[in-house]
């Protein structure tokens, strides 16, 4: 795995090798973090192509206190924010990849994996946007509290109560319907 440092010496060497690098080594889990709010394929892919021309023009003046993926994770946010707020809160489902692999059985009734990926994406979708960013950091990247904090800039105290909640929520969501 090549580390920031030497991502960094081989852009300043030959920026758009570099560059190349460095989208190559981070351009899938920026994918996923876009995907996950904004639910559409063309939509993320979009988003993350801004976010990479932002990165390029930003990249020279990139101080190396964060990491560089925290630096391009908060990048990749506030374009997933700005894209969304445009939007207007088109409210999309895309399963693919499926979650879920079998039926499910749950008071007597079957569901399909559709069915229970639908149910738990429309049970995120209830969450505030705090609560919803801090569940997917937590529960699809598996990042750490402490991880998280420093892209959030928010005390791993509050998180874990933001995770929590999302989770008791969740959790009401799926018992309810």
């Amino acid at each position: 795995m090549v580390s920031d440092k030497e991502l960094l010496d081989n852009y300043k060497v030959n920026p758009e090798s570099g560059f190349q690098k460095i989208v190559e080594k981070f351009q899938e889990r920026i994918y996923w973090q876009i995907r996950r709010l904004v639910k559409n394929h063309e939509d993320s892919a979009d988003v993350m192509q801004n976010v990479f021309i932002k990165v390029w023009k930003a990249l020279p003046e990139f101080r190396e206190e964060a990491a560089l993926y925290t630096w391009i994770y908060r990048i990749a946010f506030n374009e997933t924010h700005t894209f969304l707020t445009k939007e207007s809160k088109k409210k999309t489902v895309d399963l693919d990849p499926p979650l879920f692999e079998n039926a499910v059985e749950v008071n007597g009734q079957n569901y399909s994996p559709e069915e229970i990926e639908n149910l738990f994406n429309q049970a995120i979708e209830t969450l505030p946007e705090k609560q919803k960013l801090v569940f997917n950091l937590k529960y699809f990247d598996e990042l750490k509290f402490t991880e998280i904090e420093e892209m959030l800039g928010t005390s791993v105290g509050a998180l874990k109560a933001s995770y929590h909640l999302a989770v008791k929520k969740i959790e009401e969501y799926l018992k309810n319907h």
